[in-house]
């Protein structure tokens, strides 16, 4: 460790693909309000200012870990559509979460940079966890993401079959 660098601070990369399309993939990097179907860790998510997305949007957000209650805002940084969007985390996360997304031959390449510096009582509870099982946790939410687009795929297919007259008024 640098001299300049904090004990606190955390850098976790996750590389990840996910066999969709990136049109299915991005929405739900980009909305809080989508995370909590994916990501365990969010308990809470709400909208703090009006309209529609955009750079500088807020939430009041909420996580779990283990079993404590973790309360803070996040603050929407950058946003380019299907290929990149950029979260800031206040204390105690403190932190900046980067998805970034590309196509690949077997869906959606993400690569998902989170860092930050933990404050407060994240320090004694997620200060001691290595960073290879940091990101081993955080790579489960990509399989969950997976499994989440896989099963609406399916039930998309299964009502297209059952009513393809909706499908071919729907123009497909």
């Amino acid at each position: 460790m640098r001299a300049t660098e904090s004990r606190w601070a955390r850098r976790v990369v996750v590389d990840a693909t996910v066999p969709h399309r990136t049109e299915a993939v991005f929405p739900y990097l980009a909305d809080p309000d989508k995370w909590h179907d994916f990501a365990p860790a969010v308990v809470f998510r709400r909208r703090i200012d009006t309209g529609p997305i955009r750079v500088g949007a807020t939430w009041m957000a909420t996580d779990r870990i283990g079993p404590f209650r973790i309360h803070f805002i996040d603050r929407l940084e950058a946003l380019d559509e299907n290929r990149r969007v950029v979260w800031l985390s206040s204390a105690p996360w403190n932190s900046r979460v980067e998805y970034a997304c590309g196509p690949s031959a077997d869906g959606t390449r993400i690569r998902a940079d989170y860092a930050g510096e933990l404050s407060d009582s994240l320090r004694w509870q997620l200060g001691w966890v290595p960073g290879r099982v940091m990101q081993r946790i955080l790579a489960r939410d990509f399989v969950r993401l997976d499994r989440l687009l896989t099963h609406d795929a399916r039930a998309a297919g299964r009502w297209e079959l059952g009513h393809p007259a909706s499908a071919d008024a729907a123009g497909r």
